[in-house]
């Protein structure tokens, strides 16, 4: 997991910092995550592929319980596909299949089209990123810069605090959207993303508790009581990919 990998001028947490940080989690520890997402922005409302598309920009660059249109294309057309298919898949399979990443040539019909570039179109009707053409010697390619530094920001200081300030030690009493927004960024590599701005102590200590959050048994957390099922069936699909 690439992601998790410590960088080179990272040192392992001593015992003394890592108690200073326990203090401070046992401070916090009765905080209520119902609020986790207060300070989100009212005006611009993400996606969490959304999310995870702008975590992994740099800033100059299953079950199907309801079919119902959700408003969002890609969502809407993953659905699509869901309910056309007889004998159900599993989430693993529907990983592979809409991702691209089998070689059926029966399923080719279920992969999803220009995913990133799709999604990066989104952000820049909502004012987050920018289109600019950049010249390669022979060819041009476009590009998507991030312009409303703000909100990615935000996003990132609410993963940051999610594992330092707001850390529960307990993914039942975390915010569920933001458990499935850890989860994600770690399987798309863009967690040295959120955690680089840290000091190197605190870089420590948030990319241990996701480690130690990602390697949980998600067979045995998805059949917890008040679990998000989805959320580990996602997490075992990628972790066997």
């Amino acid at each position: 997991m690439t992601t998790l990998t410590h960088r080179a001028r990272r040192t392992e947490v001593s015992k003394n910092s890592e108690k200073k940080m326990e203090t401070e989690e046992d401070n916090n520890q009765e905080r209520s995550t119902d609020n986790e997402d207060s300070g989100d922005s009212k005006d611009i409302r993400l996606t969490l592929m959304e999310e995870v598309l702008l975590l992994g920009l740099k800033d100059k660059e299953v079950l199907l319980k309801s079919d119902s249109p959700t408003g969002d294309v890609l969502l809407d057309e993953t659905l699509k596909h869901i309910k056309a298919t007889e004998p159900a898949e599993t989430v693993q399979t529907w990983i592979e299949l809409l991702t691209g990443e089998t070689w059926n040539p029966f399923k080719l019909q279920y992969q999803l089209r220009n995913v990133r570039e799709r999604i990066a179109k989104n952000l820049v009707e909502k004012g987050i990123l920018t289109t600019e053409k950049q010249n390669f010697l022979l060819f041009d390619m476009t590009t998507h810069p991030v312009t409303n530094t703000t909100e990615k920001q935000r996003l990132v200081k609410k993963l940051q605090d999610s594992v330092l300030e707001r850390w529960v030690n307990d993914p039942l009493r975390m915010d569920k959207r933001t458990l499935a927004l850890l989860v994600l960024a770690h399987s798309s590599d863009v967690l040295e993303n959120v955690f680089s701005s840290l000091t190197d102590e605190k870089y420590d200590v948030a990319m241990n508790r996701a480690k130690d959050l990602v390697e949980l048994d998600p067979e045995v957390e998805g059949t917890k009581h008040s679990a998000t099922e989805m959320i580990w069936a996602v997490l075992a699909a990628f972790n066997k990919a």
